[in-house]
């Protein structure tokens, strides 16, 4: 039975090695593929920031409070759906003054916001400082077709995969079989955030009556990069 038992194991092993044997002598190319789109963003994520300094943790809490309130109820009046803005970070500590050697209490509170309507983008703006916000940390660019366009460069990083392949092995007189193995890297760049501040978003809203371009959205590149390996017929 032991003899048996043996024989079976060994021809399993031998057939699993020329299946390798096999794997390994099948001719191969592997080739990188990459898709680029470029589009012009149509939505824009706003971070903005209040910041209060003073000596009572209870005073400055409320200051911030007050102002956020102010916030949100701007935000509302300008028909941004709840769904479309968020509380993004809250602190309240202790900060040492080194200058005026004294402890003093730091509040501050980041919402961001999701205009699904650039052109709502100086409207929205120009009222912001209004409520006391004290900084505009950041703004992000997006586009609503995000997924779309994402599968678009993943098949045009296929097809630029191929095509490698194609022009590899012209002088082969061979031809580009199935594909045997693809692994995906996709990305998405966004602008980088331009940085203001309240007092000069209000100064700037103050320098003329006439309207202004302000905003450059650019373009979000979003890429597809892949590593394909190619069966050689």
């Amino acid at each position: 039975m032991k003899k048996v038992i043996v024989v079976v194991i060994l021809l399993v092993s031998s057939m699993l090695e020329a299946q390798d044997s096999k794997s390994i002598q099948t001719p191969q190319i592997s080739v990188s593929g990459e898709g680029k789109i470029k589009v012009t963003p149509d939505m824009g994520v706003v971070s903005l920031g209040v910041e209060n300094t003073g000596k009572d943790a209870a005073e400055v809490k409320k200051l911030n409070d007050d102002i956020i309130d102010k916030v949100i109820k701007y935000i509302k009046k300008n028909g941004i759906q709840a769904s479309d803005f968020q509380t993004t970070n809250v602190s309240l500590y202790k900060n040492y003054d080194y200058e005026k050697k004294k402890y003093n209490f730091v509040a501050n509170q980041t919402i961001t916001v999701t205009l699904k309507d650039l052109k709502k983008y100086n409207e929205f703006m120009m009222g912001i400082s209004d409520t006391g916000v004290t900084t505009i940390q950041g703004v992000e660019f997006k586009s609503s077709k995000l997924t779309e366009y994402e599968s678009d460069a993943r098949k045009s990083a296929m097809l630029n995969a191929k095509k490698k392949a194609e022009d590899y092995v012209s002088v082969l007189n061979q031809k580009v079989g199935k594909a045997v193995l693809i692994s995906d890297n996709s990305s998405v760049y966004y602008p980088p955030a331009p940085m203001f501040k309240g007092v000069a978003m209000a100064m700037d809203r103050e320098a003329g009556g006439m309207p202004r371009e302000t905003l450059a959205v650019g373009e979000i590149e979003i890429s597809a990069t892949v590593q394909v390996s190619f069966v050689l017929e």
